[in-house]
């Protein structure tokens, strides 16, 4: 178990003024298990798009280049770990492989946790000249990679469509030197359960891993930032995988459930929650987050 006080996270994706998204879900768990967090925010919105209304700035390539300039020019890229979430240009995202790659340079100790954001459910929301971008420059820098069903198959080619596609899909990525590959989301078990998959394989040693859980009936937004954010946390401190992946997805799912029963109680009766009221409820749930109670088990295959 390692500990944190050395431990300095640079998480580059987006943020909202309003809510739990990207940096504002990723940031305070990680700081509440003693993180020093450093964000840069790839867009700044006044609240997710979800809410279907929103106003804000986008950062460019050459906003970011600056923001890595200054870094460097007073030596202050010295990471123990980088966090990528969403982010909206390629030119944007070529730049955060080069920074990685050059922090890597410095510290070959560094960790650099991928949430490739591409799309969902059949369809990209970002431009598809990211798609090359991630299937090259992105995974070759790498150590864990967290793409839900639809972005595995963007970032492999190959179908997923079946729980031993998907592991086909992951040991692809593990042969292009990705370490440690966790499928969040999908919907390869049946209409009541989503199918949590994931495969490591290091020292020469593979395994893969099954976690079955529940589905509720709502739309919430930050969840992967959150799982991204939880599963960096708990693979750096726990010895073994299978603790590590368990706490991360009870972590999410306390979170999601706390956040369910808030907001289905502020709607009222027959009501369907709004998108301010499934708001992730983040600081209520602490000590979820801090000390999660392990509610689903992974098994291994």
């Amino acid at each position: 178990m390692s500990e944190t006080s050395d431990k300095k996270v640079l998480s580059i994706q987006s943020t909202v003024v309003f809510g739990y998204v990207g940096n504002k879900s990723a940031a305070f768990p990680l700081q509440l298990h003693g993180y020093d967090v450093s964000t840069i925010n790839s867009v700044q919105f006044s609240n997710h798009t979800g809410y279907g209304k929103w106003k804000g700035q986008v950062l460019d390539a050459q906003e970011v280049t600056d923001l890595f300039d200054g870094l460097r020019i007073n030596n202050l890229l010295n990471f123990s770990h980088v966090l990528t979430g969403y982010i909206g240009s390629e030119s944007f995202l070529k730049t955060v492989g080069d920074a990685v790659k050059e922090m890597k340079s410095r510290n070959p100790s560094l960790k650099y946790v991928c949430d490739p954001v591409m799309g969902d459910n059949g369809k990209l929301y970002v431009s598809e000249a990211l798609v090359p971008v991630y299937r090259t420059e992105i995974i070759e820098q790498a150590d864990v990679i967290t793409p839900n069903q639809f972005e595995l198959e963007q970032l492999t080619q190959l179908p997923v469509e079946t729980e031993e596609q998907a592991f086909n899909a992951m040991n692809k990525l593990h042969e292009r030197g990705v370490g440690t590959v966790v499928l969040s989301s999908s919907n390869l078990g049946d209409k009541d359960i989503m199918l949590c998959l994931a495969s490591i394989r290091q020292d020469g040693i593979s395994k893969r891993f099954r976690i079955k859980i529940p589905i509720i009936p709502a739309i919430f937004v930050g969840t992967g930032d959150l799982f991204a954010a939880s599963l960096l946390t708990w693979m750096d401190k726990e010895h073994e995988f299978k603790v590590a992946l368990e706490k991360t997805v009870s972590v999410v799912q306390h979170v999601i459930k706390k956040t369910y029963e808030r907001a289905i109680a502020l709607a009222g009766p027959e009501n369907k929650p709004t998108p301010e009221h499934l708001e992730l409820q983040l600081v209520n749930c602490k000590t979820d987050i801090e000390k999660p109670y392990v509610i689903f088990e992974a098994e291994e295959i």
